[in-house]
C-alpha cells in the first residue's frame, strides 16, 4: 500500500473507495469524495484495511443492547411473578 493507491473499504455497511493520502505505522489516512463533502479525510486502521484486523464494534455494541433488552424482560417477568403472590 502506497500514497495515491486506490483502497476499497467498509463505511456505514456500504463499501467505499478512497485514495491513501497519508500512512503511518498502524493507521491510514484515505481522502473519499462524499456527497456533500468531497475530499473528506477518514481514518482507519491498516490491519482493517487487510483483512487481519477485528470486527467493526458497531455489531458488538447492537449485541450487548440486545443482551441488556433480554435482561430487563427477565427482571420485569420476575417482579410481576413477585407481586402476584
Amino acid at each position: 500500500m502506497n500514497v495515491g493507491d486506490r483502497v476499497k473499504f467498509l463505511f456505514g455497511g456500504k463499501e467505499k473507495e478512497g485514495v491513501v493520502y497519508k500512512i503511518f505505522p498502524k493507521k491510514v489516512y484515505l481522502r473519499v469524495d462524499f456527497p456533500h463533502q468531497p475530499g473528506k479525510l477518514v481514518v482507519r486502521p491498516i490491519a482493517e484495511l487487510e483483512g487481519k484486523g477485528p470486527a467493526p464494534q458497531k455489531k458488538k455494541k447492537k449485541e450487548k443492547k440486545e443482551k441488556e433488552k433480554e435482561e430487563k424482560a427477565q427482571s420485569r417477568e420476575q417482579k410481576k411473578g413477585e407481586e402476584e403472590k
